[in-house]
């Protein structure tokens, strides 16, 4: 069993003296776990960093053994990480790409957006050009693995009107009119999630405490402590950067 594949690095394991575990993410084949050896010396580390995009050739004798793999580098991402905001959203949607999806199976589309959000945060000259990006990754995400937010239309009264607030149990959209009564008791809608476009830093901090929410509450409750941790560091530091903090 023999296969190459372009793929975007979201973790490493250490395992055995020098070698390691190390999650891929592939456009056709998801996520996938290869054993490369060598992996914490100091050639392969500087290739293996989170984020770095690598050419990998998978081998393996048979369908269920854990395939070994050779690594080139395509794409270092590398310098971005003596960049705290650049550096703390790589460490996120890497890690929460590496622990949320099973193994083995594609999600094309989100393998683009994970691409696109990595390539915006490169690429941006500050974090308010991805920060939406980030948001809707997240928002895909809970979608794809059977979560998704119903944001079309208002809960109570079904139009699709003035949409501004998510209840935090059913993980639909409420109304303004609706939403008046409950206020404090729900979270925030900002307007890029549904309509696109750029986004402010309040308007980036209110999408990621939506879609922290029901990210902790329904994909990451038994192993929530690490994953917590690398997120609040993230929404420490962009609410910093956006002087909400």
């Amino acid at each position: 069993m023999r296969s190459e594949v372009q793929a975007i690095v979201c973790a490493l394991r250490s395992h055995g003296e020098h070698g390691a575990i190390v999650r891929l993410m592939t456009p056709e084949q998801g996520l996938v776990a290869t054993y490369v050896r060598g992996a914490r010396g100091r050639r392969m580390r500087p290739v293996l960093i989170a984020g770095n995009v690598v050419q990998a050739q998978l081998s393996a004798r048979t369908e269920t053994q854990l395939p070994q793999a050779t690594v080139e580098l395509l794409h270092s991402r590398g310098p971005l990480l003596s960049e705290p905001l650049p550096a703390a959203a790589i460490e996120w949607a890497t890690v929460l790409t590496a622990t949320a999806l099973p193994e083995g199976q594609p999600y094309p589309r989100l393998y683009q957006a994970f691409e696109g959000l990595l390539d915006a945060i490169e690429a941006a000259p500050s974090a308010n050009g991805w920060g939406a990006a980030l948001v809707r990754y997240e928002l895909l995400l809970l979608a794809e693995l059977g979560f998704g937010l119903d944001l079309d239309r208002c809960a109570v009264s079904g139009t699709n009107d003035n949409l501004v607030a998510v209840s935090p149990k059913s993980g639909r959209a409420v109304s303004a009119a609706e939403a008046e009564p409950y206020s404090g008791k729900l979270l925030p809608l900002p307007a890029f999630v549904r309509e696109g476009g750029r986004a402010s830093w309040e308007e980036i901090a209110q999408g990621l405490d939506l879609t922290g929410h029901f990210l902790m509450r329904d994909l990451l409750t038994d192993r929530s402590l690490p994953i917590a941790e690398a997120r609040e560091r993230l929404v420490e530091r962009l609410r910093r950067a956006g002087g909400l903090a």
